[in-house]
């Protein structure tokens, strides 16, 4: 008799660790980021057909990011030289023939003396000499109110800030924040990522996107109600991607509810020299806040992306903290010192910033001329490209008070609305948006993906092309919008 041994079945098991479904973070996995999406990984795509496919435009035109350098605007002189010698010391010699201006050749001087140098690593705050005219800077931005140096963190980028903020707030799911929507998607992948609740405020974009406390009350109550804790508000101030600027009533306002409401205010100000009307400059709220009296946590960003130097490869940022514990600067302190340092490159960067050239120094006349040929060109094609949307069918658009962005609403037929629901899509922007882009090569983005009022319809554009093309692009849009209106009619 032949004895046979049973082999019990092994269980098949996974070649890979890392896979789709369980092998992941499922909050990692959720995460969505608009402006880096569908629209551009289709663009990316069509860009590598360009030179063998005949396409119905001869290049893509990338209206989709805040990246002012990749469409055309040149970088700061002073700031690039500055850059060049603190990374090569050696072009300060005199055999190098003195190729900077002596402004430049002190600036350089006194960022390597303070360090050292932009190949090693400085404290997990940013180098301390930076941290310290950044602090000047914004004393003197905000008229006298103190600024201490301890309380401010250079980081990559003001995202890098964010971050690390968001990251202490949200302890569970529980955990809520008020985010505007329109809103920026890094707020709403943060939350998604750390596991926390996005409550969403609408902006009111029949009164110029302008914030209504009324509906801030309603949120919170509602969020309330199904017991979410909220523990901060996201203001974005120039709006993206609306382009708004908060009046000092309205500010004074939301700091008097985060105070009653025991809210910590997250105060994205990287827009703030991208100001375009005189009646409604920018106010950071630090002054409103100290000068209310208020006693409110207070976070505000800034990054040298933006602005007039549109230096967004550097990645070079900044947040002050105001009324915050020790304990919670440590944590901060602690969180970033895990990455060891932010870039010193971009640290430079925000020093160049905050203590541009003065009058009398070699660099301010080309600085001066720079700076304002730059604002100059974004405020006209602000003006421009708000102007040109406005004559379309069926479409609204608010003028852009601020920032680089313009948020056109868009009536969009119900053929269109039916044909991007038998294709998947989340929106029928988002059909727009790629018809848009498959016909003109430009490349914006669709306004479900910063979030919007039910049935209603957007897409965010940038007006950062050279003010030459600005004409071009619009005439553009304009055609297709036309084409579009009357395939779907």
């Amino acid at each position: 008799m032949t004895s046979r041994t049973s082999v019990a079945a092994v269980p098949s098991v996974p070649r890979k660790v890392l896979t789709e479904g369980s092998g992941v973070n499922k909050s990692i996995a959720a995460i969505e980021y608009a402006v880096r999406g569908e629209l551009v990984l289709r663009a990316e795509a069509l860009a590598k057909q360009l030179p063998s496919v005949d396409l119905p435009f001869d290049k893509i035109v990338y209206c989709n990011i805040g990246n002012p350098q990749s469409v055309g605007q040149s970088p700061i002189t002073f700031v690039r030289q500055v850059l060049a010698g603190v990374t090569c010391p050696s072009l300060l010699q005199p055999e190098s023939g003195n190729v900077f201006p002596s402004d430049v050749v002190k600036r350089v001087t006194d960022v390597l003396a303070a360090s050292h140098g932009v190949g090693a690593y400085s404290e997990s705050k940013g180098i301390r000499f930076i941290r310290e005219r950044v602090a000047n800077a914004l004393q003197a931005r905000d008229d006298g109110v103190p600024a201490n140096p301890d309380n401010i963190y250079l980081t990559n980028g003001a995202s890098e800030a964010v971050k690390t903020i968001l990251s202490m707030l949200v302890r569970d799911h529980n955990d809520g924040v008020l985010i505007p929507i329109p809103q920026y998607p890094l707020y709403s992948a943060a939350m998604t990522a750390f596991g926390g609740t996005q409550v969403g405020y609408y902006l009111d974009e029949e009164n110029g996107w302008s914030l209504n406390m009324d509906e801030l009350e309603t949120r919170l109550s509602d969020a309330r109600a199904k017991g979410i804790t909220v523990r901060a508000i996201v203001i974005i101030n120039p709006g993206n991607p609306t382009g708004q600027v908060l009046s000092r009533t309205n500010m004074e306002d939301v700091v008097a509810f985060c105070e009653r409401e025991k809210l910590v205010i997250l105060a994205d100000e990287v827009y703030q020299k991208n100001v375009y009307i005189p009646e409604k400059p920018f106010i950071s709220f630090k002054k409103v806040t100290h000068e209310m009296g208020a006693d409110v946590e207070l976070a505000s960003f800034h990054s040298v992306s933006k602005g007039v130097m549109g230096e967004c490869g550097l990645r070079g940022g900044y947040m002050e903290v105001v009324n915050m514990d020790r304990y919670i600067q440590e944590l901060i302190y602690k969180v970033l010192s895990v990455s060891l340092c932010s870039n010193i490159i971009g640290q430079v960067a925000i020093d160049l910033m905050m203590t541009p050239p003065q009058p009398g120094e070699p660099s301010y006349e080309l600085y001066n001329k720079e700076v304002d040929e730059i604002y100059g060109a974004l405020k006209r094609k602000a003006i421009a490209m708000s102007d040109g949307l406005n004559t379309f069918e069926g479409v609204t658009c608010n003028r852009s008070e601020g920032a680089m962005y313009l948020f056109p609403r868009i009536t969009i037929p119900p053929a269109a609305v039916k044909a991007a629901a038998a294709r998947g899509m989340a929106s029928a922007d988002v059909l727009y948006c790629i018809e848009m882009l498959e016909a003109t090569g430009i490349c914006v983005v669709p306004g479900s993906g910063f979030l919007q009022k039910d049935g209603t319809y957007h897409f965010r554009t940038t007006f950062l092309p050279p003010e030459k093309e600005i004409r071009n692009v619009i005439t553009s849009m304009r055609r297709f919008h036309e084409q579009f209106m009357a395939k779907y009619s």
